[in-house]
């Protein structure tokens, strides 16, 4: 039998705070994440604004000698990665021979692989690279140096799969756990994209919102005048812990990890199918393996990122496979909020899943003003308030370029 796997810790750091219960409470009061960037001057650019992570000082995590070897993107890691250990209480009395960490990431170190060109190119052809190009770079580095310095001898690898890459994580953790592998497992992701060459690529593909005269309502999921996302960065992190191992030394249990599922449109580069094919089928399957149906799910956390093809195709997933149950089911875009986080996204917003099944209530979809007329009407967008009800089982979805489609499902913790 497949062993039970329970959420026991939790840490962030994204646009809308850099804890979990700031996270919470500014996500229940619609707070909006967006502003002009300060990271570069970006004047010249189509998109002057984003979601940044704000006041934050890896100082407060990390000796300045290890921030020097560090991408922004590790560094963020770190600092979610420690809030979530803390809440977990993890100390030496776990086998840590059984405790591994996936990590995700979109992206990696671009702000690093940036600067370094960069700086080769304006200082003429002698190449003084640092030495820490390559490590501060590389998509890996982030799991690699947390199992270091927590001492995780299980498994320990990144996942990138665009978009989906840290529900990716998580649904590879979920199966180690499940399999007997390991007794626990460290995952999220990170992302530091809001730099020059980040905005300027997203640009070049039509993908940003370009709306700087209004940034504040640029984000705007399902909303009929939606124009592209808006960049986000940060990180989440939380600990998957098989059951046992759990309740043998009184962890604190948010909620279980039931099920998930993985799939790929087969379809375009960029562009999902308009059907929602392969997303319909990642949650069929995580909803099966939880031996569910749809008419149990409570809550949806839809990946959502206010462009007008990808949200189209997700609400035509949403309306195929609940069909006569969309009148019980409800629906929200965090990423009005914190904009999208790319490989992080999946991380930030399983904890709104996990959240929302903990303490029944849902978050809203702020800039939502006018849905589309395409959409199915009996799809509950969840519109700018918090609702509280009960929230028994939440999914959390995610789709990435490529046509991966990766969604978790989260349920209330029974014994």
């Amino acid at each position: 039998m497949k062993k039970r796997v329970v959420i026991t810790g939790l840490g962030t750091v994204n646009p809308l705070g850099n804890d979990v219960n700031t996270y919470w409470k500014n996500l229940q009061l619609g707070t909006n994440g967006c502003g002009p960037i300060t990271k570069f001057d970006p004047q010249n650019f189509k998109t002057q604004f984003a979601c940044e992570v704000k006041n934050f000082n890896p100082l407060d995590y990390l000796e300045k000698k290890e921030i020097r070897k560090m991408d922004l993107f590790t560094q963020y890691a770190l600092a979610a990665t420690q809030e979530c250990m803390d809440d977990a209480r993890f100390d030496d009395t776990w086998g840590k021979d059984r405790v591994g960490v996936i990590w995700a990431t979109g992206i990696g170190g671009i702000q690093t692989f940036e600067e370094q060109v960069m700086d080769f190119c304006e200082n003429g052809e002698v190449p003084r690279f640092s030495p820490f190009f390559i490590t501060r770079m590389i998509p890996n580095m982030a799991s690699g140096l947390i199992s270091i310095r927590y001492g995780l001898k299980g498994i320990s690898h990144a996942t990138v799969s665009a978009c989906a890459s840290s529900n990716t994580a998580i649904s590879e953790a979920f199966h180690q756990i499940s399999l007997g592998n390991v007794d626990a497992m460290l995952v999220g992701g990170s992302e530091a994209s809001v730099t020059r060459a980040a905005i300027g690529g997203f640009n070049a593909s039509r993908a940003l919102s370009t709306q700087n005269e209004a940034c504040q309502s640029a984000s705007k999921p399902f909303d009929t005048t939606r124009n592209g996302f808006v960049m986000g960065e940060g990180a989440g992190a939380i600990m998957l812990e098989e059951l046992d191992h759990a309740m043998k030394r009184g962890a604190t249990i948010y909620a279980e990890i039931a099920g998930v599922g993985a799939t790929s449109d087969a379809y375009h580069m960029t562009a999902s199918h308009p059907e929602g094919r392969g997303l319909r089928l990642a949650m069929e399957q995580a909803i099966s393996e939880a031996r569910l149906t749809p008419k149990d799910v409570d809550y949806i956390n839809a990946h959502a990122t206010s462009t007008p093809v990808g949200d189209l195709s997700e609400g035509k997933a949403i309306e195929h496979l609940f069909g006569e149950y969309l009148d019980g089911l409800h629906v929200s875009a965090t990423k009005s909020m914190t904009g999208h986080l790319l490989g992080a996204a999946g991380a930030i917003e399983a904890i709104v899943c996990i959240l929302a099944v903990r303490n029944d209530i849902i978050p809203p979809t702020i800039n939502l003003e006018e849905v589309d007329p395409q959409f199915h009407p009996q799809i509950n967008f969840t519109q700018k308030e918090k609702v509280q009800k009960p929230v028994e089982v939440a999914l959390s979805n995610t789709v990435g370029f490529g046509g991966h489609s990766v969604v978790s499902l989260f349920r209330k913790f029974r014994e």
